[in-house]
């Protein structure tokens, strides 16, 4: 059961500009999420976790546009090779910015993005105004949560509430691929 209440998608964009992580349906499980600019919001959703900051975060966003300061310039076909998989469940490793921190992406010289069809993440993109961190919703050792009640079992009063929704109807998390080699990183 539930305990805290469920959030609308302005009241989960206040909370993450608030400095807090939330939890919201995706396309395969429940996430969670928060500001990335905001390094101890990052840093608190990577404990909660369980999860080193070297291994990177996805970022999720409704529009292309708010990926923009997070990467490098890339060629336009490359661009047109990932904007032909979006909006949908592949997530593209793109070269990123020398602005970005590796709290945020890790040890890589990539950033992971995923440019999402899923309505409930659209419209929690649209409230906060940018892209959001990622990540499925479970202790690193344990099964992702597939509703808001596993949120709640796993992380309780941690967290700054949960989205109300369903899940997108994927078995399997997102496919990752990075953009200039191709190569699949994780099947989905």
């Amino acid at each position: 059961m539930v305990t805290h209440s469920l959030l609308t998608p302005e009241q989960a964009a206040q909370k993450m500009r608030e400095g807090e992580v939330i939890a919201y349906p995706t396309e395969a499980v429940f996430g969670l999420g928060c500001d990335p600019l905001n390094e101890a919001a990052v840093r608190r959703l990577l404990s909660l976790k369980g999860r080193k900051a070297s291994a990177g975060l996805i970022l999720i966003a409704d529009q292309f546009a708010r990926f923009e300061s997070f990467i490098e310039p890339v060629p336009s076909g490359l661009l047109e090779t990932a904007m032909a998989r979006w909006p949908g469940p592949v997530t593209w490793l793109f070269p990123r910015a020398d602005s970005v921190p590796d709290w945020l992406a890790g040890s890589h010289a990539t950033i992971a993005l995923r440019l999402t069809a899923h309505p409930v993440c659209r419209e929690i993109c649209a409230a906060f105004g940018g892209a959001i961190v990622s990540t499925s919703a479970n202790p690193s050792s344990a099964e992702p949560a597939r509703s808001a009640a596993r949120v709640e079992e796993y992380f309780g009063a941690y967290l700054g509430g949960t989205v109300a929704g369903g899940l997108g109807g994927d078995e399997r998390p997102s496919e990752i691929r990075d953009l200039v080699s191709g190569a699949i990183i994780r099947g989905g």
